[in-house]
């Protein structure tokens, strides 16, 4: 096992003067599942096609188990990496499929078999055995692929977006599969995705990405409650945080005639960006007015969409409530904000604002 660590890591593409990824500093510890999420274009891909060998860094280091990995080639940096279309051969089975790292590593036929065996049991496929990926299901050929990577017992698991040609249902159940599978196996795992929800979920920490830079790396739990910035509490939540801008009066910020007072030290500001949790907005009483626009109904919750009546303008808020609460589409109503659970943000830079 090992731990991984990228130095000011930078990747640079010809023709484009922005790097791809850009002096991203990152520790992932040895044993950690470490999700990289951030939307298309934000880097993580590159990153971690970049620990795997397979971008060139322009400048800093790539470090795996405490050795410097920069300059030295793929296949000599004991990683195993699972891809999003799944790299199976279509004309072996699926247990020569398993098998073949080994073979090219000349590991003698007995041991492959023996070890092939132990692999289809623990991914339930030993029954899948003798079968052509084209005679599978999506998962799996996905756990397929994990088994390849798997039965070469690397030091680290390299994912990029595995389960993103799944359906919802076989991809939430299969992120369970792959967080309980590391766990039992305790390898190093970096698991790129673009799905916030699937980050969260499964992430020992989270690092969010964005235009090829680090914006907050944390527990899942650490990023939904203190985002650093703008981005990470829109990007992190679903339905996102709602951002408002809202005035500054008096060293304090209002909305729906609560009021939030601004830390010490950070006054002078004439607006602020409040963040609100849709479970900080209440429906009923006195509050913001708006209309709804949306329901989406979750079972017990609801979500409800609401074009709302702010005071600078028209804005667009998100509350959850009880399903026996849950008013009509077209309804007017009140939205009461807890600022008390309110999250406050420079309006120019974005960052967050702290006592």
């Amino acid at each position: 096992m090992a731990e991984v660590r990228y130095e000011e890591a930078t990747v640079c593409y010809p023709g484009n003067p922005v790097p791809a990824v850009d002096a991203l500093d990152l520790e992932i510890d040895d044993g950690e599942l470490m999700v990289l999420v951030g939307p298309s274009g934000s880097g993580k891909t590159t990153a971690l096609r970049a620990l795997a060998g397979l971008e060139e860094l322009f400048d800093g280091a790539v470090w795996i188990g405490g050795e410097d990995v920069t300059d030295i080639a793929p296949k000599r940096r004991d990683i195993a990496m699972v891809f999003q279309n799944y790299a199976l051969y279509p004309y072996l089975d699926v247990a020569a499929n398993i098998a073949f790292p080994l073979k090219m590593a000349k590991v003698p036929k007995a041991e492959r078999a023996a070890r092939v065996r132990e692999i289809a049991e623990m991914l339930e496929l030993s029954d899948l055995l003798g079968r052509k990926p084209g005679q599978l299901s999506g998962g799996q050929r996905q756990r397929v692929a994990m088994g390849r990577a798997i039965v070469r017992r690397p030091s680290v698991f390299l994912m990029d977006e595995p389960l993103s040609n799944l359906d919802a249902k076989l991809r939430v159940q299969m992120r369970a599969d792959i967080a309980a599978l590391q766990a039992r196996l305790g390898v190093t795992t970096v698991y790129v995705t673009h799905d916030q929800v699937e980050a969260m979920t499964m992430g020992h920490r989270v690092a969010v990405l964005r235009d090829g830079r680090l914006q907050q790396c944390a527990p899942p739990r650490v990023l939904y409650d203190q985002p650093v910035n703008v981005f990470v509490a829109g990007f992190i939540g679903s339905p996102a945080m709602n951002l408002c801008r809202v005035p500054v009066v008096e060293g304090t910020a209002s909305l729906g005639g609560d009021a939030v007072a601004l830390p010490g030290g950070v006054n002078g500001r004439s607006e602020v960006v409040v963040g609100l949790r849709p479970e900080a907005l209440e429906l009923g009483g006195d509050g913001i007015p708006g209309r709804v626009e949306v329901l989406e109904e979750l079972g017990a919750d609801v979500y409800a969409f609401c074009l709302a009546q702010l005071p600078a303008g028209e804005a667009r808020l998100v509350a959850r409530t009880e399903a026996r609460h849950a008013p009509e589409r077209g309804e007017r109503v009140s939205l009461r904000p807890r600022m008390e659970e309110a999250h406050l943000f420079d309006a120019g830079s974005g960052t967050r604002l702290e006592g």
